[in-house]
């Protein structure tokens, strides 16, 4: 059995009297893409907080990385990144200096190569130089992804990673999800985007009212439900393919 990234029994968390995690259980393989989904307020963001040490659970139990979330932290924090919902970027920076002080903050040798090499990885090389608030949506969140592999941590949270992109963008970030999962790196995602956990997860898990409802691969979720009544319709591309084919061929011209 492939060694587990993420274990958590029995979560519990309340607010103000209001319990938003009832008792969540989860598993999460190693070098594996898993999708949290929940609407809004489902308490898929204070899942991920308690699972990267920014708060503590009332009851339960979470191990991350082989560290206990509550009596390890400390090594917790070594063995994670964080990306959350909006970019963490100093915009007052270059791409290349946000990455080079993260290097130092984490007092890593050659901070310049460092930064570097994920400029090149990240497709940011020729805007490295430029302040990051000259930068577009996508390419902030890219740079925010890679400031947070500076020091290749093993395990990435990414909260809702997408959320307010364009569809190009998206399509970005989901190739660099990929290629973080093809490089044995553990990716534990949360999003509203039904497509989004189609096209990424190993395994997804649904939340709702602070419980863990159903979770398997797409191919188990989809046996819970009747066979679809088959009848022969025309396909019609849908606007996101349609948006990047038009996209595509402008830019080639």
């Amino acid at each position: 059995m492939q060694k587990l990234a993420i274990k958590v029994e029995g979560l519990q968390k309340s607010f103000k009297g209001l319990s938003v995690l009832k008792g969540v259980d989860l598993e999460v393989e190693k070098g594996s893409i898993f999708a949290l989904l929940g609407t809004n307020g489902s308490g898929k963001t204070t899942i991920v907080k308690i699972l990267t040490t920014l708060l503590r659970p009332d009851s339960g139990k979470a191990i991350v990385g082989g560290f206990d979330v509550n009596q390890n932290p400390g090594q917790v924090r070594q063995a994670i990144s964080l990306t959350g919902q909006f970019a963490a970027v100093d915009e007052m920076l270059t791409g290349r200096e946000n990455l080079i002080l993260i290097a130092r903050l984490r007092h890593l040798q050659n901070p310049r190569r460092i930064a570097d090499d994920l400029l090149n990885r990240f497709g940011l090389n020729e805007a490295a130089g430029r302040l990051a608030s000259t930068y577009s949506g996508g390419m902030r969140r890219r740079l925010d992804i890679a400031m947070s592999l500076v020091g290749n941590a093993q395990l990435v949270f990414l909260d809702e990673p997408t959320t307010g992109l364009d569809p190009e963008a998206r399509i970005e970030v989901w190739k660099i999800i990929k290629e973080l999962a093809a490089g044995g790196t553990t990716v534990f995602l949360t999003t509203q985007y039904l497509e989004e956990a189609e096209q990424l997860a190993d395994r997804i898990a649904i939340l709702d009212k602070g419980k863990i409802i159903v979770s398997g691969t797409l191919a188990e979720l989809k046996k819970m439900f009747p066979a679809a009544t088959v009848e022969y319709i025309e396909k019609q591309p849908s606007l996101e393919e349609i948006f990047l084919a038009i996209v595509g061929a402008n830019q080639e011209q």
